[in-house]
């Protein structure tokens, strides 16, 4: 079996690293110039629970020189997505399997949520490119549940979690959705097959909806966070706000946000993604954790104030720190 990972970021080189250590598949990476360079030299290198191991996968910079594969995760923010899509052509056959590892609200969801009439989210996928270039009916929906970072190129140091949940966008179970399943379990995911992975996504999303971009303004840690009465207080608004979204797309949250609140605080004093983003002056990926559920609610008619105040500041913020693109003009 074919596998190419186009992303050689936290979760990409993660994903790949352990996939080629368990030496169940041909595993490849699409990675940048530099980093290719280094993985070439070096092998894709993975620090996880105290240990350093490297590993021997084909890394190459244009998918073209791969050709077709049988699975295709790919492990990039959601604003490379555009320029991504126009490229993995070549990785795609009729029966090539693509699995979006991605924060945020996916380019395919307004493809399978009735409710939002088939018209791609502008806030993911503002040309239509990524839709148009990408088969619908061979994406596997991907939550991620698992923290990494890349100290280094071409070193992976994983954290904590290796939770993967994998379904078919559309729902429903299938051979193909389980068969990737059973591939990442053999490489040592916690990996499970979900029958409506559009719930999944919209109850990851509603956690990191009001961590990421507060962290990303404040510098705060999530502990720092949680334990300021007033700051967790807008959070949970927010998050009621998200829930109200999620119930007129068919998605119902049963947990209260205290309750998100204490599982979060389990995890202790720990930088959110886009805080890391911001430290080390990269794009925050604000757009599909954000902007898109913004954007749903304006489509449904839904109230978001909560929502919108955070949008702003973070896009604001994001602006003035060169990590957010200015506004079109």
């Amino acid at each position: 079996m074919k596998v190419c990972v186009v992303g050689a970021g936290a979760i990409g080189g993660l994903i790949a690293a352990k996939l080629a250590l368990a030496g169940q598949c041909e595993v490849s990476v699409i990675a940048r110039a530099t980093t290719a360079q280094i993985v070439r030299e070096r092998g894709l290198r993975l620090k996880s629970g105290g240990e350093l191991r490297a590993v021997r996968v084909r890394v190459e910079e244009h998918p073209a020189a791969l050709g077709v594969q049988d699975i295709v995760f790919v492990a990039v923010k959601g604003q490379s997505m555009t320029s991504v899509a126009s490229t993995i052509a070549p990785l795609i056959g009729p029966n090539t399997m693509i699995v979006p590892a991605m924060n945020g609200v996916p380019w395919w969801f307004a493809q399978v949520v009735p409710a939002l009439g088939n018209q791609p989210l502008l806030s993911v996928d503002p040309t239509g490119d990524i839709g148009a270039s990408i088969p619908a009916n061979q994406v596997l929906g991907c939550v991620v549940h698992a923290s990494a970072s890349v100290p280094e190129a071409g070193l992976v140091d994983h954290k904590f979690g290796l939770g993967l949940i994998v379904g078919e966008a559309n729902g429903g179970d299938s051979e193909r959705a389980a068969a990737v399943v059973k591939l990442l379990k053999h490489a040592g995911f916690q990996a499970t097959l979900s029958a409506n992975i559009v719930q999944d996504i919209w109850f990851k999303l509603w956690g990191n909806l009001t961590m990421n971009p507060v962290s990303a303004i404040t510098g705060a840690t999530v502990d720092r966070i949680l334990s300021d009465p007033l700051v967790r207080r807008f959070c949970s608004a927010a998050m009621e706000e998200a829930s109200s979204v999620g119930r007129h797309i068919g998605v119902t949250i049963d947990l209260t946000p205290d309750a998100r609140h204490e599982v979060t605080a389990k995890l202790g004093a720990f930088k959110t993604s886009m805080l890391q983003d911001v430290e080390a002056g990269r794009e925050i990926e604000l757009d599909g954790i954000v902007g898109a559920v913004q954007e749903i609610a304006q489509r449904l008619n839904v109230a978001t104030p909560n929502i919108d105040a955070l949008l702003g500041l973070a896009r604001l913020f994001g602006r003035v720190h060169g990590v957010y693109p200015e506004a079109a003009q």
